[in-house]
């Protein structure tokens, strides 16, 4: 009787069941790509566009492919951007062969993540100085530049957290660098905030899909105008 039961046993535990169904499903959701980091197709008679920036962008880029659809080739980072520490370590690779003829870029919801003990994951110093050293790198592609303010903190807790307010004072850094260095700045903070409370997610810094559709229409608006 002993046997039978070990055979059973044995049995169980090569056949196909319920036990290795999340397995499975855990490796599908690990092979799934965000719709924004598909790889774009160029056609060759369109100019090229590369975005770069973290989810926020992510969340508006495949609506901003669809609104340029037939005037450029719209490209994106293949990851979230995250602060300008990650910026400095990975932008060679982003730019690839770098033959740009528009770059729209953001850097700052990251930068002020609060770490332990409250401060901020890039200081507001050390944002100015990485940010500077990003846009020379950016400006040797030779491509047109265009800056996106970072959009708005709600108030409350966040996780990760942040502090309300604090983009505005790192849109000022950014705002100040760019009128020194002739960039011009895409405001999609200034565009949100009218609008913020009716398309972010509750306690969440991130936007509704029409949230991120509202803000690919300035996306859009913008880089056209400038193509």
């Amino acid at each position: 009787m002993i046997r039978i039961f070990l055979l059973i046993a044995m049995i169980g535990l090569t056949l196909p069941g319920k036990s290795q169904e999340p397995a499975a499903k855990k490796a599908a959701a690990k092979k799934k790509i965000h719709p924004s980091l598909v790889k774009v197709k160029d056609d060759p008679s369109l100019p090229r566009v590369l975005l770069i920036g973290d989810s926020i962008s992510m969340g508006y880029t495949v609506p901003v492919r669809e609104r340029l659809k037939g005037k450029a080739n719209v490209h994106r980072i293949p990851a979230n951007g995250g602060p300008t520490s990650r910026g400095l370590a990975s932008i060679d690779k982003w730019l690839g062969d770098g033959n740009w003829d528009l770059i729209h870029f953001n850097w700052g919801i990251h930068d002020l993540k609060h770490m332990e003990g409250g401060k901020n994951q890039v200081v507001a110093e050390d944002y100015e100085k990485n940010l500077r050293t990003l846009v020379g790198r950016l400006q040797k592609t030779g491509a047109k530049l265009l800056f996106a303010s970072t959009t708005p903190i709600p108030k409350g807790k966040l996780n990760p957290d942040r502090t309300f307010d604090d983009e505005t004072k790192y849109n000022l850094i950014a705002a100040k660098l760019m009128k020194e260095l002739e960039i011009p700045v895409n405001d999609l903070h200034g565009y949100m905030m009218p609008r913020f409370e009716e398309f972010h997610k509750p306690q969440d810094l991130h936007y509704t899909d029409e949230g991120s559709d509202f803000l690919a229409d300035q996306v859009a608006e913008e880089i056209a105008s400038r193509l």
